[in-house]
């Protein structure tokens, strides 16, 4: 992050994606963005009951940090949990202590590491990336997910939930907002049937872990030496407290 001259202290944040998938004319195009530091406003954004109960008081936060015009909607989630970081250490440092498996824990947030988008990859500056399937041999393109369909996903699943509250919908519903073709075939009819009656297990795992490997993000990762002595990776917590640890409920 690098401090830029605003009429409030701000800092400037590259984005793991560099930008290079953004449309055209959007400011996220230039692979940076700039937030301000946190001030007694986003606190009380921390703490407002109403989009703690709702889920959206982490994305209101961010939005108010954020000082680049962008559209937050457009956001891939890996960028947005690159600005989740940057926003944590603007607003109380870097050192984050926290609980995990009944075991206290410190990490320096400053040291972890984002997963830089592989130009290679890119054709023509869309958001599109082709895979096969290891068993149909079928040809997928697919997309990095944004924020808007992070939001489309949820209200999908809670739809759903509402039917069948029994029934977990979380992989299939996240796969139809992601593949955008099947053996060139874009109809989102298709795609769905494909998703719910002939995408093999084991072609969707493989599609999942492609997908997982090239996405920009921040490492949310820090290793652990557990009971016998082995150095364990664990996730870090990201939640309320992951600001504040006084804001929780």
């Amino acid at each position: 992050m690098e401090q830029t001259n605003t009429q409030f202290p701000a800092e400037e944040v590259t984005l793991p994606s560099k930008g290079l998938i953004y449309p055209e004319g959007s400011p996220l195009k230039n692979g940076i963005i700039e937030m301000k530091y946190m001030t007694a406003k986003e606190e009380d954004i921390l703490t407002n009951q109403n989009l703690i109960a709702n889920g959206t008081v982490i994305d209101k936060l961010l939005q108010s940090l954020i000082v680049t015009p962008i559209d937050y909607n457009e956001l891939l989630i890996g960028d947005k949990n690159a600005i989740l970081v940057a926003a944590r250490i603007l607003g109380y440092g870097a050192n984050y202590s926290f609980t995990q498996d009944g075991i206290n824990h410190n990490v320096d947030l400053s040291k972890l590491k984002d997963k830089i988008l592989d130009e290679s990859l890119i054709s023509d500056n869309k958001n599109e990336f082709s895979f096969i399937l290891p068993t149909s041999k079928k040809e997928i393109t697919f997309k990095l997910l944004t924020h808007a369909d992070e939001k489309l996903i949820d209200n999908e699943i809670k739809g759903l939930k509402k039917i069948n509250a029994n029934s977990n919908f979380s992989s299939t519903t996240t796969l139809k907002h992601t593949i955008l073709s099947i053996d060139g075939d874009r109809e989102k009819s298709t795609i769905r049937t494909f998703v719910d009656t002939q995408l093999l297990a084991r072609d969707a795992r493989e599609l999942r872990k492609y997908i997982e490997k090239i996405q920009p993000n921040t490492n949310l990762v820090y290793e652990h030496e557990d009971s016998r002595g082995n150095i364990v990776e664990k996730t870090i917590p990201v939640g309320i407290n992951f600001f504040w640890p006084d804001a929780s409920v």
